[in-house]
């Protein structure tokens, strides 16, 4: 994923949004490094393919076509992108009750 070189990018997009004139408004659509949406389905997309290439290392170990030392190291990768994506669902569920939890 590209977490540190899009925080890089916001941190950019907000140091511009400070130095132009109080006139010109900064968009999503206008900040350096494309709109969340595209972030997050990257994102994703990374996981998934982690996770295939974790999969991929196991069954090649059991056929025994790949080193073991690569196989956990895939493995390992795989689980720590699926607990990440577990917080992740978790955090946006948590924010969901809270929205729907609001007094209107």
């Amino acid at each position: 994923m590209t977490i540190p070189a899009a925080a890089a990018a916001a941190y950019r997009a907000a140091a511009q949004a400070t130095a132009q004139t109080p006139t010109t408004s900064i968009t999503p659509a206008n900040l350096p490094g494309g709109n969340f949406s595209d972030f997050l389905s990257g994102a994703i997309k990374d996981s998934i393919n982690t996770m295939h290439q974790g999969e991929k290392a196991a069954t090649e170990q059991v056929q025994g076509k790949a080193n073991i030392v690569d196989v956990v190291q895939s493995v390992n990768a795989a689980e720590l992108t699926l607990d990440t994506v577990v917080a992740v669902r978790d955090k946006v569920v948590a924010a969901y009750q809270s929205i729907m939890n609001m007094p209107v």
